[in-house]
C-alpha cells in the first residue's frame, strides 16, 4: 500500500494541513564587473517538506514516526511537485513538535497528541 508519505518504507497518514513543498536551487552566486548575474546552478535541485502537520495522532503512530529518525537520515518517499510523480530521497528531520491531548490516568502518559509537526530536508546526495 502506498501512502502520501513513506519513511523508511513505512506508510504514514497524509498531513491534515499546512504542508508546503519547497524546491531549492543552489547557485554559485557570481556577478561580473557590471553587477550582472553570471552564476550557474550547482548540482541538482533539493527538496524540503515544511509543516508536515497532523491535527491529531494517537501516541503510538506519532512515536513510531519519531522513532524513524533515530538514525537521523531516513529514506523518504514523497510527491515531487516538479515532475508530478513520487520520488525517494535521503532526508533528515527538522524540529519535531506536538501537544499532548489525552493522558492515561494510570500511566500518566499521553495517548493522543495534537498539532504534530515535522519538517524533512533533502540531504542532497544523488542516487
Amino acid at each position: 500500500m502506498k501512502g502520501f508519505i513513506e519513511i523508511n518504507g513505512n506508510v504514514y497518514p497524509a498531513p491534515d494541513r499546512g504542508l508546503n513543498f519547497l524546491v531549492v536551487t543552489t547557485v554559485d552566486s557570481a556577478r561580473n564587473a557590471n553587477n550582472e548575474f553570471v552564476g550557474q546552478k550547482v548540482g541538482r535541485d533539493q527538496f524540503k517538506v515544511e509543516n508536515l502537520t497532523w491535527f491529531s495522532l494517537d501516541a503510538e503512530t506519532w512515536s513510531r514516526l519519531l522513532r524513524e529518525f533515530d538514525n537521523f537520515v531516513v529514506m523518504a518517499t514523497i510527491p515531487n511537485m516538479v515532475t508530478n510523480q513520487r520520488m525517494t530521497l535521503e532526508m533528515y528531520p527538522g524540529n519535531r513538535t506536538a501537544e499532548p491531548r489525552d493522558i492515561d490516568p494510570d500511566t500518566m502518559m499521553p495517548t493522543r497528541y495534537t498539532n504534530c509537526k515535522v519538517n524533512i530536508i533533502d540531504c542532497g546526495r544523488a542516487f
